[in-house]
């Protein structure tokens, strides 16, 4: 079996278990949203199983602080996010401060939560927090990275809908939103493998 890493992942199945959690998250199905949320993680990230158990235990927690409208906690979630991002640094493939990842990861949840509700703040602007996260965490060139932010924000709206026509699992639109996240996580892919790491560990 191939190795799996953040820089070798499968697209198709981060896409799955990317969606899987997105459905249980809006559904607050937290017991489905970990294990996906295990699978996701070590697909995507290739760390132990000791890792991967404490690092999709993070994002659930930081998940369901962030859940909340609108009184949520975002310092709460942000701090467990730097908790999980610790964990993919140590592993050494992905030399990143966990602080400044953990800053962009909930900078976006806050940005899709206002474009949600707010019609001035757009998809554009949705996008751009994407690349900020992605470009820094993989240390890649930020046009090659949008493709990938486009897919995403993409899913973002058709999770949008899904959740606004009442989060049925038979519904289509949650099947193109699975469609658009291994979109996305394939063009992130691509770009990653283009950008091979310039960072020194900080």
């Amino acid at each position: 079996m191939p190795a799996t890493g953040p820089r070798s992942f499968d697209p198709v199945v981060v896409g799955n278990r990317e969606t899987d959690a997105w459905a249980a998250y809006y559904r607050h199905e937290w017991r489905s949203f970990l294990s996906a949320s295990v699978g996701m993680v070590a697909a995507a990230f290739g760390m132990s199983p000791r890792r991967t158990l404490a690092g999709a235990w993070f994002v659930l927690r930081a998940n369901q602080l962030w859940a909340p409208y609108p009184d949520n906690q975002p310092d709460a979630a942000r701090a467990y996010m730097r908790r999980f991002y610790e964990l993919v640094a140590q592993d050494g493939e992905l030399p990143l401060d966990p602080a400044r990842a953990a800053r962009l990861e909930v900078d976006w949840w806050r940005i899709h939560r206002a474009h949600q509700h707010d019609d001035a703040v757009t998809s554009d602007q949705l996008e751009a927090a994407l690349v900020d996260l992605y470009s820094y965490v993989y240390d890649a060139d930020p046009e090659a990275i949008r493709p990938a932010a486009v897919n995403r924000v993409e899913a973002m709206g058709l999770s949008d809908r899904w959740v606004r026509a009442g989060c049925d699992r038979d519904d289509p639109l949650l099947a193109a939103e699975r469609r658009a996240l291994v979109a996305s996580y394939t063009a992130l892919r691509k770009a990653v493998e283009r950008s091979p790491f310039r960072r020194a560990h900080p």
